[in-house]
């Protein structure tokens, strides 16, 4: 849909007035196939605007999903989640070469660039389990 904005076309809006310059939404909405409903998450604190609970996108939730695929894919069955040594995020994200190659290659083109450094986050915040 194109919506005459000042003899401006803009795609999406169906009024002006919908449009608000300059403030960002306070609210992320999602859904994806599977879903029973949206999920409207506060955007200054990452968790659910119904619930207070953290959204299915949170970094926690996305690696307990990837953690059971890969107990899957490993062994060739579903994990009950009473596996004797689970990795901690930080730990699994460090076993995945591929990911590190790039990102070390990321973090080098970045420097060559004059563009400065990586900037980590505190350790702590990887260190969780699925």
């Amino acid at each position: 849909m194109w919506t005459d904005l000042g003899g401006k076309r803009q795609a999406g809006l169906s009024s002006a007035e919908g449009l608000q310059l300059g403030k960002a939404p306070c609210v992320s909405v999602n859904w994806t196939l599977g879903d029973g409903q949206l999920e409207v998450v506060n955007t200054a604190t990452g968790r659910r605007r119904d619930l207070g609970t953290p959204s299915r996108l949170c970094k926690r939730v996305l690696f307990a999903r990837w953690s059971r695929l890969h107990c899957k894919l490993l062994l060739g069955q579903a994990c009950d989640g009473g596996e004797d040594r689970r990795l901690m995020y930080s730990e699994a994200k460090m076993a995945a070469r591929p990911y590190q190659a790039v990102k070390q290659q990321w973090v080098r083109s970045l420097h060559d660039a004059g563009l400065g450094t990586w900037v980590k986050k505190p350790p702590e915040q990887e260190h969780f389990l699925s």
